[in-house]
């Protein structure tokens, strides 16, 4: 039983700590969908390993009361961790169905699948949907020319066709529930854009020209400043290095991942054997 209790939290950290640097140089396709594999199965064996302790408290389920002393606060804090959990997965769930909303709302897209809006601020995104649309304003067309135009329009609609919500989604979710994967789900996020762009890439024939685009777009959405300077942008800077240099296609970062993956499975095993000893 011993055990039971900081494993979960110690996969959630080891995760958060090493998969994000181990899939650096791992084409992006492939590590946004390693990440969402890793994050889902960690954070289910985390939510796994709190039910089985909570339902310790439960009067026919005292298996683990008779054998350890310490069984009964053990229960009552997994029970306090399950229900923050799901109540911060609902709150995630309805601030993100709530933002699509307010999204579809702007406007409905043409035979082209582009809503222009009328506003100063530079902003062009995704919107999901059945059908998905682009939704870019008037600002940000006027901050780009008409090569990064398209490369912008490429990344966006790379978004949609690549169904890259789905993954950010899922990686939100999986840190709305268990919040030692934070740094996971932003790197998800920060692998579909690289994704984006290297769709965006092949589709105009043009690494340097997605790369100012990229540079472009984030400028004219947040001018440096000398406290911005050094935190902010580093996600910018990355994806413009990135794209200075062939796509990578190194695998290595995925073997991490599988090998975290199947530690999480070994990790509800342990528990469940504690469990029911």
């Amino acid at each position: 039983m011993s055990l039971a209790v900081p494993l979960p939290v110690a996969l959630s950290l080891l995760l958060a700590i090493l998969a994000p640097r181990a899939v650096r140089r791992t084409a992006p396709a492939l590590a946004a969908r390693g990440l969402v594999v890793a994050a889902v199965v960690t954070s289910g064996a985390y939510a796994a390993c709190l039910l089985m302790l909570a339902s310790t408290l439960m009067e026919d389920l005292l298996p683990l009361s008779t054998s350890d002393g310490g069984a009964g606060p053990i229960a009552a804090v997994a029970a306090v961790l399950l229900a923050w959990g799901l109540w911060r997965l609902a709150g995630d769930l309805a601030v993100r169905r709530g933002m699509r909303r307010r999204l579809r709302g702007v406007g409905r897209p043409r035979g082209s699948g582009l809503v222009v809006a009328e506003w100063d601020e530079p902003h062009a995104l995704a919107v999901p949907g059945r059908p998905g649309h682009v939704l870019v304003t008037t600002g940000m067309l006027r901050a780009l020319d008409a090569g990064e135009r398209r490369a912008m329009l490429a990344h966006e609609r790379a978004h949609l066709t690549r169904h890259h919500d789905r993954l950010v989604s899922w990686a939100a979710a999986a840190a709305a529930f268990d919040p030692f994967l934070a740094s996971v789900r932003d790197e998800v996020a920060h692998q579909a854009e690289r994704w984006a762009d290297e769709e965006a890439a092949a589709v105009v024939g043009d690494r340097a020209l997605v790369a100012r685009a990229v540079t472009r777009a984030a400028l004219a959405g947040h001018p440096p400043s000398p406290a911005t300077s050094g935190t902010g942008g580093s996600g910018i800077l990355h994806r413009v290095r990135a794209l200075s240099h062939p796509a990578p296609d190194s695998e290595r970062g995925i073997v991490l991942l599988l090998v975290l993956i199947a530690v999480a499975v070994a990790e509800v095993a342990v528990v469940a054997a504690a469990w029911l000893a």
